[in-house]
Order: C-alpha cells, then sequence, then structure tokens
C-alpha cells in the first residue's frame, strides 16, 4: 500500500479546541482545561507528540492574547510545535450588533479595521503568514440594511485590512450561509468570498469550513472549483448533521471526507507546496478534548491515505469511456479499503505510537494537569 503522498502532509489544530465550549444552551466543564495560551499549547503539543500531524496551532484574538508574544513563540516551539493562523474576533463585542466591516457606522467600521491591523502586528511577532476572518455580520429583516451598500463597505473595509498585510501573509476569508444571522449574511457563500478575494488580490484566498453550508451542499464541487482558481487557502475541517455542528470531522459522513480529499489529491493539493492549510474548527463539548483532536487528526489522514489509493489512471479510462458504474466503483474501492493497520504500521515506523489516543490514556497526562491546573479560570469561549 503506497502512502508515500502522506510524508509532508499536517493538520493545524485550533487553540479553542482545548478550552471550554460548546452550544448555546450549555457548556460543560472538564477538570484540567487550559487556563491560557501557554496550556492550551502544552496541550496541542501532546497531540503532535503521538500523530506527528499536528505542528502547528491556531490563535484567536482576544482570546489568546499575551504580554509577550515573542516568549509564546518560544513556548511553542520548545514544545515542537509553532504558531499557525491568527483568527480575528468580531462577534463579541456589543458594538458589533449591527455589524462590524460591514457597520454603517464609519466609527464602527474603523474599528474593526483596527482590530485586524492589530492582528496584523501579531502575524510579524509570531510568525504567523495567515490572517483568519470569518464575518459574522448580516441582517436578520428585510429592509433593516441595504444589501448593496453592506457589501461596498465590505469591499472597503477588507481593502484597507489587505493593504496592511507584510510580506508572506495572506487572508483567509471564512464564510457562512447563515447564523448569527437569518435573512442575510453578508458573506454567506463560497462565491461572495471568492468575488471579494478576486478584487483584493493575490493575498486573499478562501477558507472552506465543512459546516458552512446548507444541506446536501456538493462541498467537493466547491473545493474542486476553488482549486481551479488557485484561491483555496483553507479548510476549517469539522463534522455536521444539521448545521455549524462543530463536531469530530469525519464522524457524521466519512464518504463526503474522502470524496473532498479526492478532489484535493487529484491535483496534488494535498502537498505543502499547493499552500492549502489544513486546519481544524472543532469544539469538544461531552467528550474529552485531547482524545477528540487526536482522533480529527487521524480521521483526516484516513480519508487522505484512501484517497491516494484511487487508480488514478484507470479511473480516467472510465470516465472517457462513459463507463458509470466502473468509474464509481473505482472510487469506492478505495474509500471501502482498509487503511488503518497500514498507517498504524507507519506510524510505529516513524517512532510513533500504533494507537495515539490509547497510549494518551496511558501516559497519565490528564489526570496529572487535572491536579495541576487548580486555581485561576478556565479558558472558554470568551476567554
Amino acid at each position: 500500500m503506497n502512502l508515500d503522498g502522506l510524508d509532508d502532509f499536517t493538520v493545524e489544530v485550533p487553540s479553542w479546541a482545548y478550552g471550554n465550549s460548546g452550544t448555546r444552551f450549555k457548556v460543560f466543564t472538564q477538570p484540567g482545561v487550559p487556563r491560557d495560551p501557554y496550556e492550551k499549547i502544552a496541550d496541542a503539543a501532546q497531540v503532535h507528540r503521538l500523530t506527528g500531524l499536528a505542528p502547528r496551532i491556531s490563535l484567536h484574538i482576544p482570546w489568546d492574547v499575551v504580554d509577550d508574544w515573542s516568549g509564546l513563540r518560544d513556548h511553542a516551539e520548545k514544545l515542537g510545535v509553532r504558531l499557525g493562523a491568527i483568527n480575528s474576533n468580531l462577534f463579541q463585542d456589543d458594538d458589533y450588533k449591527l455589524g462590524s466591516l460591514c457597520h454603517p457606522d464609519p466609527a464602527v467600521r474603523d474599528k474593526a479595521v483596527r482590530h485586524h491591523l492589530r492582528c496584523i502586528e501579531i502575524m510579524h511577532e509570531t510568525g504567523s503568514t495567515d490572517l483568519k476572518i470569518w464575518l459574522p455580520d448580516g441582517l436578520n429583516y428585510p429592509g433593516q440594511d441595504s444589501l448593496r451598500g453592506r457589501q461596498d463597505r465590505l469591499a472597503e473595509s477588507l481593502r484597507r485590512v489587505y493593504d496592511g498585510l507584510g510580506d508572506g501573509h495572506r487572508i483567509l476569508l471564512e464564510y457562512k450561509f447563515f447564523e448569527p444571522y437569518f435573512y442575510s449574511m453578508d458573506i454567506p457563500d463560497w462565491g461572495t468570498s471568492l468575488l471579494h478575494c478576486l478584487a483584493l488580490g493575490e493575498k486573499a484566498t478562501v477558507v472552506l469550513d465543512t459546516g458552512h453550508h446548507a444541506p446536501g451542499t456538493n462541498i467537493e464541487f466547491i473545493v474542486m472549483q476553488l482549486l481551479r482558481q488557485g484561491r483555496l487557502g483553507a479548510f476549517d475541517f469539522n463534522s455536521r448533521f444539521y448545521a455549524d455542528d462543530d463536531l469530530i470531522v469525519g464522524a457524521a459522513d466519512p464518504f463526503q471526507l474522502f470524496r473532498i480529499m479526492s478532489e484535493i489529491v487529484a491535483v496534488g493539493a494535498h502537498r505543502p507546496a499547493s499552500k492549502v492549510n489544513f486546519m481544524l474548527d472543532q469544539c469538544h463539548n461531552i467528550e474529552e478534548k485531547i482524545p477528540g483532536q487526536i482522533r480529527s487528526v487521524l480521521n483526516v489522514e484516513q480519508a487522505l491515505a484512501k484517497a491516494l489509493l484511487i487508480d488514478q489512471a484507470a479511473l480516467a479510462v472510465a470516465q472517457r469511456d462513459g463507463d458509470v458504474l466502473g468509474a464509481n466503483d473505482i472510487l469506492t474501492a478505495a474509500f471501502e479499503t482498509d487503511v488503518r493497520g497500514a498507517l498504524a504500521d507507519r506510524r510505529e515506523a516513524r517512532g510513533l505510537p500504533r494507537d495515539p489516543v490509547k497510549t494518551f490514556k496511558a501516559s497519565g497526562y490528564a489526570s496529572t494537569v487535572s491536579a495541576e491546573r487548580i486555581g485561576g479560570h478556565q479558558a472558554g469561549w470568551g476567554a
């Protein structure tokens, strides 16, 4: 079984996955949850140590603000990981009730732009190259504001942020078809995000969150189209049954994850040269957080491994000959292949545990941090 395409593949994990987070109804706390970004990074480093797949951790501003960014960077590197994308936050400030980058008041838009310029300063200090923007702006009622006017304001605000990027920096512009607003979101779909990115320039790319689509959306089609344009900057991998569930990737529909990765593999976009950043955006409300992250990155690896097994030459022949069922059989045969043993062998050959989740549970790390992390405030939404 040839899995050579996995050699340089990595997944970026989110700092917020290690804090207390969950639904709008209840967030269940757990013992040993990090109290600051340093402890979040320590937990994230466990995922990489056991899987060899997660060398980067995304930060969320202001949740992960520290006084000494170089110290945080050094802390991460000593633990064998590095700081990844910087995520801005536009959804927890009272001033943003009617919007942030799209707000009718220029003073509020200025505030939102300044927040992003500060994020860019943090990128310089941490060595990050990606500024990830999820825009929660939108409308709840027809007539509440001008749909066209909001797009004009958004374009102007994004231009100001874009012009503040440094060398090697880029914007990852996310979209979501509903929530927190329900009549219209200001970036509801990949087309709107792409249009703004094309207008901004080469440093602007689209980030695709797998939970941010209407039910039944063919996500792999979107992946293909963004790859054709060279504008797929990143994924936010998660799993959903209904909407933006933010559950463990591959839990609800592993075949969908495989189909997405098959489009990635078809053009070699799983390799670092593509500059597609494979990231997680998940929260763990009822399950343990570090094992949840370990399982997540392993699920992505497994989907990629299966996609690498597709007989591309035979598939091309079947497609050319109009062999409908034959082409489908080639794809499903790869998906149905059990790659778990081969991946465990591969981990063992690299000095990694065959079963990272089992090894973590046996390590005693969870009980150790539960005993040590007493006092202070556990990190969570808003912290």
